[in-house]
């Protein structure tokens, strides 16, 4: 038996990176899937890539409520039920420190990076609530290594993960016993993780930059892992078998990012 035999999930942001990543995990493991996805080319590509009867494009906007109902009422119309939600969809801020912006710059750009990654996975657990309580399912949220140790960005992405953190303890705690919630702390990878269109970054990509040599010369594994080496945790988690004993947890799975001190000092020493 595979480790979501049967389950329906809605993944936002699933059109590629970590999403699509997450999105081919969950077919692999038996699952059936709803994916929210706002780019219309990236929604055509899942429409033309995936069978239909397994899995179901919604083009919508994750920081917009109608959008996550409607992908959520899509897996209930197409399947009855919906056992898990996956609140993926983020902004990275590309480490813009706080003295490198404007106040204007910093205002705006507040609103769009808490929008997508605070508020957005709000409004999905506020969509999904009903069907999950129904199920006794399980809600998950991509965090970042952000979420649990300071550089992994500037101070409105590491802030706005921070708050992620939180916000998975107060919906676990919430929601007990009928849902389980958890956070999934992935370290870096080549994405197409884009930043705030008020620091002019909207069409910038993460995966422009040397994404290989930046994660091998600043990470205790010295590599790049691919978006697929993460998405089993989500798996885990969102199992019915494995991870019924996970609420209100981040599972950390960033490739030690949180030792990288003790590896920069023993590698000095040596």
């Amino acid at each position: 038996m595979r480790w979501l035999n049967d389950q329906i999930a809605v993944v936002t942001g699933g059109g590629s990176g970590l999403g699509l990543a997450i999105v081919e995990t969950f077919l692999d493991e038996g699952a059936c899937l709803v994916v929210l996805e706002r780019s219309p080319q990236k929604c055509a590509e899942l429409r033309q890539n995936f069978d239909e009867s397994r899995l179901c494009v919604v083009e919508g906007d994750a920081t917009v409520f109608a959008d996550n109902a409607a992908a959520v009422t899509e897996a209930l119309r197409r399947h009855g039920r919906l056992d898990c939600f996956v609140a993926n969809a983020g902004l990275w801020d590309f480490a813009r420190p706080l003295e490198d912006m404007s106040a204007e710059q910093l205002s705006a750009a507040f609103d769009e990076i808490y929008a997508l990654n605070v508020k957005a996975p709000l409004l999905g657990a506020k969509a999904s609530l009903a069907p999950l309580r129904a199920s006794g399912g399980s809600y998950l949220v991509s965090l970042s290594n952000a979420a649990l140790f300071p550089g992994g960005g500037g101070t409105l992405y590491v802030s706005s993960k921070h708050a992620g953190v939180g916000l998975v303890k107060q919906l676990a705690y919430e929601l007990a016993p009928e849902i389980r919630v958890n956070g999934v702390a992935p370290g870096g990878m080549a994405t197409d993780l884009r930043g705030p269109k008020s620091l002019g970054l909207a069409d910038t990509a993460w995966n422009s930059l040397p994404v290989e040599d930046i994660l091998t010369a600043h990470t205790p594994m010295q590599r790049a892992p691919q978006p697929a080496e993460y998405a089993g945790a989500y798996a885990l988690l969102a199992s019915r078998r494995f991870g019924t004993t996970a609420t209100g947890t981040v599972l950390d799975v960033c490739g030690g990012m949180g030792i990288i001190g003790t590896v920069a000092e023993r590698k000095a020493r040596q």
